[in-house]
């Protein structure tokens, strides 16, 4: 099969493809050995120290992860905690600000009451007094007829 590639097949692989890609692209040209033998004399293959450290790689990149993802999780749980706190702090300080607020509306309530009835009294005052200024006023301009005028009094001479 190589037989049948040129040269001129090669300068354009040369071009494409990086030197570690040649090993996959002429995997099928290549002969393989035979397998080894494990050292028991079992006549099982050895495993290849390639993939039993990829598996090592494999095992400790997901027992890095699991410890990352629990170091993640217990960082979730305390900002969640914090941040559970936090509300709270922020609804015993609302409720206190509520109880102040309440009082102050009880107390303009209170006062306000108390103005409207000090108005009502000093409404109805003043209807009296305006009253009693009316009867001075008309007593002024319109005074009693007594028999003690000056021109209801007969002089002898």
């Amino acid at each position: 099969m190589i037989s049948s590639l040129s040269v001129s097949d090669f300068t354009v692989l040369d071009e494409v493809l990086t030197p570690w890609d040649y090993s996959t692209v002429f995997s099928p040209f290549i002969p393989t050995s035979p397998k080894l033998t494990s050292s028991s004399g079992s006549g099982e293959p050895n495993e290849k120290p390639v993939s039993n450290n990829s598996n090592r790689n494999m095992e400790d990149r997901k027992k890095r992860r699991m410890i990352s993802n629990r170091e993640s999780a217990r960082r979730s749980r305390m900002r969640k905690q914090r941040h559970l706190e936090n509300l709270r702090n922020q609804l015993n300080l609302f409720r206190v600000e509520n109880r102040e607020l309440k009082n102050g509306l009880q107390f303009l309530m209170f006062h306000c009451d108390r103005l409207r009835t000090e108005n009502e009294w000093l409404r109805l005052e003043r209807t009296v007094l305006g009253q009693k200024l009316s009867n001075i006023s008309q007593s002024l301009v319109f005074p009693p007829f007594s028999s003690a005028w000056p021109c209801n009094i007969v002089t002898a001479e």
